[in-house]
């Protein structure tokens, strides 16, 4: 397997600060709860938590009293996730592995995966080899839960691009289809924003950071019977946490899967 462009920790300590704003931090304790909820988690419950990276969502469940295992390829981001943990005081243990390598002898009440972490390798096999091992570690009455950008989410709510600030940079996002609606291509430039300055002339401003990407877009259907081959006895979708139909008003895709 190819080394991927998401095994880079320098993209990860550049975008990071980008990709989860203060929006993103603020809802972790939010979306925490309703995967306690969905998955009908008890206090002392595990929870395996697949491509954790800062532990937002890794630490909250872990204040909720779930015994939480995160895993992600990038040391830096188990730094930090290890940092917040003992912040709050709450036990969290971490596996620095890549997903698409992953096995475990160990079984988990929940397995998760979310806000946007899936379909970025070069082959659907791939991408089919690291979904089987995030479902793999569930045990019999256990729930997984995946929540991703998909197709039909994708048409929806497609922009091509947009202008904004922040974490000190002026951000320029460029967005593009690629193929039949296979993949979504995305461009991140990242511009300096020189102090007292409101607006930047980027088209003369040479970038800090310019890094490009392919995210694989899934149908959710695709997704929720892969579930059902890979060991699950039942998986459905809903359009957000909150048991939404997947429909026209979709908010996101929340695909869970019940063994």
């Amino acid at each position: 397997m190819s080394k991927e462009w998401f095994e880079e920790e320098n993209f990860w300590i550049n975008y990071a600060p980008i990709m989860f704003d203060d929006a993103r931090w603020a809802e972790a304790p939010a979306v925490a709860e309703k995967v306690k909820e969905i998955a009908g988690l008890k206090e002392g419950d595990s929870v395996l938590d697949c491509g954790c990276g800062l532990g937002r969502i890794s630490v909250e469940l872990a204040i909720l009293g779930l015994d939480v295992t995160g895993i992600d390829i990038i040391q830096s981001e188990l730094d930090a996730a290890k940092e917040s943990a003992e912040a709050e005081g709450v036990p969290l243990k971490l596996i620095n592995q890549d997903l698409r390598y992953f096995k475990t002898d160990k079984e988990y009440d929940c397995s998760i995966n979310l806000y946007t972490s899936f379909g970025y390798c070069d082959t659907i096999e791939e991408d089919m080899e690291i979904l089987k091992n995030m479902c793999a570690p569930v045990k019999k009455g256990g729930t997984f839960i995946l929540e991703c950008v998909s197709r039909e989410t994708s048409i929806m709510y497609f922009t091509p691009g947009e202008e904004f600030e922040r974490a000190g940079f002026k951000v320029r996002t460029e967005f593009s289809v690629v193929g039949a609606w296979e993949g979504l291509n995305s461009r991140w430039t990242l511009y300096p924003l020189t102090k007292g300055t409101e607006q930047i002339d980027t088209s003369e401003e040479k970038p800090v950071v310019d890094h490009q990407f392919v995210q694989r877009l899934y149908p959710a259907s695709f997704l929720r019977d892969k579930l059902i081959e890979f060991g699950f006895s039942e998986a459905y979708v809903w359009g957000d946490y909150d048991g939404s139909p997947y429909n026209e008003k979709a908010q996101t895709m929340v695909v869970i899967g019940r063994k």
